[in-house]
C-alpha cells in the first residue's frame, strides 16, 4: 500500500453542501504532490481532511497502512503552512520557531541547535531576534515554513503558501520551498491556484474542478496529454485555444482553412463524429509566424490572421488574433512578431494539434506524437 491512501473520499457539508465527491489518490513517501484548481473547487478542502481539521464524510483515509479517519491532527505527525502564515505576533523569530518543540518538552539544548540549523537554511539566522512585523513577507513565510520543518514530522501539508508575497518573492519562495523537500525527503501535498507553481514543484499534480478530480499525472503528462478541455486550458500560459467546428466529409473548417482529419485519426475515430461538433486545440507557442520565404511543412496546417493586440514580453511575444472570427493567442519569437493591424501568416505541426468531442469536452485520441516523447 502507498503511504498515504485517499479512497473514496467525499466532504458534504451539514447544509447539504457537497464540497468533495469521491476523491481517489495514492501518494508514495518523500512525494511532492500539488493540489490546483481555481478557487472553490475542493482543494483545501481535502487538504484539510488530510490533516484532520476537517472531517470526512464518507471513504478512508490511510497513514502507512493504517486507517487515519477518527485522528486528530497531532496523531497523524503532519505540519501545516498556511497562507496567513498564522505566526505570534508578540514573540521574536526564535520564539516562533522554538514554540511547537517547547510544547513537547523538548529540552533547550535540542531546542536551540534545531532553531538555529533551520534558521541557517532558511536565511532567517541574522533574523531571530526580530518581530514578526519586523518582517518582510518573504521572511515571514519563511518563517512559518521553518515551524512546520522543526518539527521534523513526515508529512508537510502547504495551503497557498505563497499568495500572499510578489511575483518576485514567488519565485525565490518556490525554489527554497523544493530544496527544503530534497533536503527533508518528507512526504508534502501543496494547495494553490497557480499553475505555474504546480508546475514548478510537483511530482505528480491534481487538477480538481468543483470537487471532482479531473486528472492526476505529473507536469509533462498534464501539459502534453490532458484528458479533457478543462485540463488542457488550466495548464499553460496562455492557455490553449480552443476553436469550434462541425465535421463534413471528414474536414474541420477553421476560419476557413479546410481541415483534412485523415493527417490526424485514423477513419473509424473520424466516422464517430461526422456531423457533429468538436473542438479543435492547439497551445499559443506550437505555432511558426512564417516569413517571406517560408514553405508550409507537409505535416502542418497553414492559418492566416490579423494582429490586434501584441505584448511584448522579453523573450516572447503574445499576439491577439482575429482569424476570420475565431480569436486566438500565438505565443512567438519577439523578433518575428507581426504588428498591431496586420495580417500574417502562420502553421500549426500535426503533432500540435488537440481535438475534444464538444458535448463531453473529453480529449479525441488521434494518431502520432500528441503527448509522446520522441
Amino acid at each position: 500500500m502507498a503511504y498515504l491512501t485517499l479512497r473514496g473520499i467525499n466532504k458534504i457539508y451539514p447544509n447539504g453542501f457537497h464540497a468533495v465527491h469521491d476523491f481517489n489518490l495514492q501518494i508514495e513517501k518523500g512525494e511532492f504532490i500539488v493540489f490546483v484548481g481555481s478557487s472553490g473547487c475542493g482543494k483545501s478542502t481535502t487538504l484539510r481532511m488530510i490533516a484532520g481539521l476537517e472531517n470526512i464524510s464518507k471513504g478512508d483515509f490511510y497513514i502507512d497502512g493504517e486507517r487515519a479517519n477518527e485522528k486528530g491532527p497531532r496523531e497523524r505527525g503532519v505540519a501545516m503552512v498556511f497562507q496567513s502564515y498564522a505566526l505570534y505576533p508578540h514573540m521574536t523569530v526564535y520564539d516562533n520557531l522554538a514554540f511547537g518543540l517547547t510544547l513537547q518538552g523538548v529540552d533547550d539544548d535540542v531546542i536551540d541547535e534545531r532553531v538555529n540549523s533551520v534558521a541557517k537554511i532558511l536565511g532567517l539566522s541574522d533574523y531571530l531576534e526580530r518581530l514578526p512585523r519586523e518582517l518582510s513577507g518573504g521572511q515571514r513565510q519563511r518563517v512559518a515554513v521553518g515551524r512546520a520543518i522543526i518539527r521534523k514530522v513526515d508529512i508537510f501539508l502547504m495551503d497557498e503558501p505563497l499568495s500572499n508575497l510578489d511575483a518576485k518573492q514567488r519565485v525565490t519562495m518556490r525554489s527554497e520551498i523544493t530544496q527544503i523537500h530534497r533536503q527533508t525527503g518528507a512526504t508534502t501535498i501543496y494547495v494553490t491556484h497557480d499553475q505555474t507553481e504546480a508546475m514548478t514543484m510537483a511530482d505528480r499534480i491534481v487538477v480538481m474542478k468543483a470537487g471532482y478530480v479531473q486528472q492526476v499525472g505529473t507536469p509533462y503528462d498534464l501539459y502534453f496529454n490532458p484528458v479533457n478541455m478543462f485540463v488542457a486550458g488550466f495548464i499553460g500560459e496562455p492557455p490553449m485555444n480552443f476553436v469550434t467546428s462541425r465535421v463534413e466529409n471528414g474536414r474541420l473548417d477553421i476560419a476557413g482553412v479546410p481541415i483534412d482529419l485523415s493527417l490526424l485519426a485514423d477513419s473509424e475515430v473520424i466516422g464517430q463524429y461526422e456531423g457533429k461538433e468538436v473542438v479543435f486545440g492547439f497551445r499559443p507557442e506550437a505555432v511558426k509566424v512564417m516569413e517571406e520565404d517560408d514553405a508550409v511543412p507537409e505535416d502542418s496546417f497553414a492559418m492566416h490572421g490579423a494582429a490586434e493586440l501584441v505584448e511584448l514580453l522579453g523573450d516572447n511575444t503574445n499576439v491577439y488574433v482575429d482569424m476570420s472570427g475565431a480569436n486566438v493567442i500565438l505565443k512567438v519569437d519577439p523578433h518575428v512578431s507581426p504588428e498591431i493591424g496586420t495580417e500574417f501568416d502562420f502553421y500549426i505541426p500535426c503533432k500540435s494539434v488537440y481535438l475534444f468531442d464538444k458535448e463531453t469536452e473529453k480529449r479525441i485520441k488521434l494518431r502520432g506524437k500528441q503527448g509522446e516523447k520522441e
